[in-house]
């Protein structure tokens, strides 16, 4: 079943979140969803790539990597895994690199943008707590939904179909 956001956004109205029109595709998906995961971090990527590195069971990590353009969370190394370990999706309040790579890879990749300098890993960060990005709340649970015209959230209880 495709789900397309459009449709989403005219069925739920203001039940869905939508965050601002900032993210760019990165990943050589345009189209993923799954229930959310979620990263808090800034400029350090340590969470990222653990929690990546567990079974993603379709699910989509989303990022509030604060908005900082200066390092990029998330790279080829790390998104490989990520697609090896069954993850739907990334979506990163922040930047990526290796982009060419990024591309090619079987999963949904979201992003500010795009610079070759990598993040420190400090051991820093938070997972499994509610995060903003772009303007919305993120929750772990919630449904995403990605596509070509930008992102939808549905909070838990909304079921897809109902009005």
């Amino acid at each position: 079943m495709t789900l397309s956001t459009c449709d989403l956004s005219d069925e739920h109205g203001e039940t869905v979140r939508i965050p601002e029109p900032v993210f760019r595709d990165f990943g050589g998906r345009l189209q993923f969803s799954g229930l959310a995961a979620t990263v808090k971090c800034f400029e350090d990527n340590s969470r990222i790539k653990e929690l990546l590195a567990t079974p993603g069971e379709g699910r989509v990590l989303i990022v509030d990597g604060g908005g900082s353009t200066r390092c990029a969370l998330v790279g080829d190394l790390i998104a490989g895994g990520a697609v090896a370990n069954g993850w739907a999706g990334l979506i990163v309040y922040g930047c990526v690199r290796d982009a060419g790579v990024l591309a090619t890879l079987d999963i949904g990749i979201k992003a500010l943008c795009v610079t070759p300098r990598r993040s420190t890993r400090r051991g820093e960060g938070t997972t499994g707590i509610a995060i903003e990005i772009a303007g919305v709340v993120v929750e772990p649970g919630d449904f995403v939904v990605a596509d070509e015209n930008g992102i939808v959230i549905l909070p838990r209880g909304i079921e897809i179909g109902q009005r």
